[in-house]
């Protein structure tokens, strides 16, 4: 496939959460942005004018919708929400810290921590099964757009497959790239799959600071 015709990707997570700050897992359930995710989401949308956009896409919950909304409304797009672009669903794990899930349920811990493919909190999704929805999530779009520039906004837990479905590397391998709240990710997609051009860009983000946002 020509390079002209494959799919651009911008690839970002959701700008930062309440939950964020405090090392709560998400999953599906559905927290909003904080004060500091907001100007996050405002500087992205600055950093991506000068962009030309086709589609925007993002996850259906709060915190992905939100950071997308403006960047779609500047480029004059419609925003397509998708709940295959979903965080991972972490069962009873949700609404509990790192901490907590250690304390409470230690082996079932360690085989998350250690990246077990096979294994899902009780409820939730099975690494494998949350990959296979996301990457399959992502393929569809950027099939869609061939020669185009697509923005697709979602979570950590996607954008961490996104990287390894780019880079061929295997679910168990340890994690040594950043997943930056807002940062923006940029990717190719032809039918032969995703590759990476560049990770984490956050120079939209940089001197960005609670003092600037908050209330006095």
């Amino acid at each position: 496939m020509p390079l002209d015709s494959s799919t651009r990707i911008l690839a970002i997570r959701h700008g930062e959460t309440a939950w964020n700050r405090d090392t709560r897992i998400q999953g599906h359930l559905d927290i909003p942005l904080n004060e500091f995710g907001l100007a996050q989401a405002s500087r992205l949308t600055e950093a991506l004018q000068s962009e030309t956009l086709d589609a925007v896409y993002c996850s259906d919950l709060a915190r992905a919708r939100q950071t997308a909304q403006g960047l779609a409304a500047s480029a004059g797009l419609p925003l397509h929400e998708e709940a295959g672009l979903r965080e991972r669903s972490f069962g009873i794990f949700e609404g509990l810290t790192w901490q907590e899930i250690a304390l409470r349920w230690p082996e079932q811990s360690l085989r998350w921590r250690q990246r077990d493919a096979e294994f899902g909190a009780e409820g939730g999704e099975t690494l494998a099964a949350f990959y296979a929805r996301c990457i399959a999530m992502i393929t569809r779009i950027a099939a869609a757009h061939p020669g185009q520039t697509v923005v697709i906004v979602a979570h950590g837990g996607v954008m961490d497959c996104l990287y390894r479905a780019a880079t061929r590397l295997a679910l168990d391998a340890p994690r040594s790239w950043t997943l930056g709240n807002a940062a923006i990710n940029r990717l190719l997609y032809s039918p032969e799959g995703f590759s990476l051009i560049g990770w984490n860009d956050d120079a939209h983000l940089q001197g960005l600071s609670l003092d600037e946002i908050e209330p006095a």
